[in-house]
């Protein structure tokens, strides 16, 4: 399993515009196959940043979500609100030595 963490620097001025644009779309992106979930965080005192959180089966699902249709319509209107170059980190999750995973 991977987790996927982009930090996304929003024009503070649009970051209401983001957070819509997540809540409408972030039951399509979870649904996506090989997803376990997409999660929003925010910064308390840096209103313009958010940052996704996304947990995948591998990298291959998460890049053919990247080839989807959702995908499509979701990352240019996300773009079209920045205000600078978004950071993205993929982990791949460390299971134990009895091959679990700890964690919720």
């Amino acid at each position: 399993m991977i987790v996927r963490i982009v930090r996304l620097h929003i024009d503070e001025a649009r970051s209401a515009a983001f957070d819509a644009l997540f809540w409408q779309h972030c039951d399509a992106i979870a649904s996506q196959p090989g997803c376990f979930g997409v999660e929003l965080m925010s910064v308390k005192d840096q209103p313009g940043v958010r940052a996704t959180l996304s947990r995948w089966e591998s990298v291959d699902a998460l890049n053919a979500y990247r080839a989807s249709k959702v995908f499509g319509e979701v990352w240019p209107a996300t773009k079209a609100l920045f205000a600078d170059a978004p950071e993205v980190w993929t982990y791949e999750l460390e299971k134990g030595g009895d091959g679990a995973i700890f964690g919720p």
